[in-house]
């Protein structure tokens, strides 16, 4: 039997809760733009995930599936939290090797993002969105807060790439 990427509903939380303390609003949309890329790939077999639609882009649903699970763990994990939780993809040699999706297995790539996103919400659990760390590859002071505003826009950019390869895929749109 073919995997076939499950089915999702978005819960538009930053659309419909307009007021809100900041915290509350960067989960929503972080969220959000999490639940979008889901939803761009909600019906499609694992091979359709895996096809190059948009030439000569090598850009693919599965290839930001596992790019923004590497993007996760690298930026909330590694970087803030200080885990060495090493790379899910790439190595110190290729570290553009998540877009790499000859002969990747989708059902568990998409079960890896999955686990990520929960594993990076156990570790931001409770912490100020002031709280800073060292960032061993800037060697500079960053804060949660430049994190949660880089991964929104990160998400953001990426989700307009989904939006372009699913409609090429099967002509669905939508935002």
């Amino acid at each position: 039997m073919t995997w076939t990427a499950p089915e999702i509903t978005r819960v538009n939380g930053p659309l419909a809760a307009l007021v809100g303390d900041e915290r509350t609003l960067a989960d929503a949309w972080l969220d959000l733009h999490r639940q979008t890329l889901l939803w761009k790939c909600a019906g499609l077999t694992a091979e359709q995930l895996a096809l190059r639609v948009v030439e000569p882009s090598g850009l693919s649903l599965l290839g930001l599936v596992r790019h923004m699970a590497e993007v996760e763990r690298d930026w909330f994990r590694t970087r803030f939290a200080g885990q060495q939780v090493g790379y899910l993809y790439c190595t110190d040699d290729d570290l553009n090797a998540e877009f790499e999706v000859d002969g990747a297995d989708a059902e568990s790539d998409y079960a890896a993002y999955l686990r990520e996103i929960e594993l990076v919400r156990e570790t931001t659990a409770g912490r100020s969105l002031d709280e800073t760390y060292l960032d061993p590859r800037r060697g500079a002071e960053m804060s949660l807060r430049w994190v949660y505003a880089a991964m929104i826009q990160e998400y953001a950019r990426h989700n307009g790439h989904a939006d372009l390869l699913r409609e090429r895929l099967d002509g669905a749109t939508g935002h």
